[in-house]
């Protein structure tokens, strides 16, 4: 096992397991948020392996997740808008905190894996997975309302 594998366990068990537990339990509140910090933690851990295990097709999951974890997000935020219109979820730190993560491991890995066609396949995700994942929790938090209609 070298560090990336380690790193990429380290994050999958504290980090994802954690949102899976908010998922499972907890109000509708907590549940929608978990639901965004699971896939933002998920999409390092597969950057983490891809580097790991020297696949480079984890990354093209990576992608796939980074640009479908915040619309399911945002899906969400939009079916369930009353309900969390009374109560809306409160995690800004946690969704810094994961486009932190998220950065600092496209960073990392960007660095061992050196200039070329990767590297901008990286950025890319990078890009998506802080710039989604800020985006869903402000509309989960009630940031981004309708106009009247």
């Amino acid at each position: 096992m070298n560090g990336w594998i380690l790193a990429a366990a380290v994050v999958l068990a504290a980090g994802v397991g954690a949102t899976l537990w908010g998922v499972v339990t907890g109000p509708l509140r907590r549940r929608a948020a978990a639901q965004n910090l699971c896939t933002a933690l998920a999409c390092p851990v597969l950057l983490l392996l891809a580097q790991g295990y020297e696949r480079p097709a984890y990354v093209d999951l990576a992608l796939v997740l980074a640009v479908l974890g915040p619309v399911g997000t945002l899906v969400f935020a939009r079916l369930l808008a009353d309900e969390l219109t009374d109560d809306p979820p409160h995690a800004r730190g946690p969704a810094l905190t994961a486009a932190a993560l998220g950065a600092a491991v496209v960073v990392a890995v960007g660095v061992a894996t050196g200039p070329g066609r990767a590297l901008v396949k990286l950025l890319v995700v990078g890009a998506l997975l802080v710039g989604g994942n800020l985006v869903a929790s402000r509309a989960l938090a009630g940031g981004m309302q309708e106009g009247p209609s």
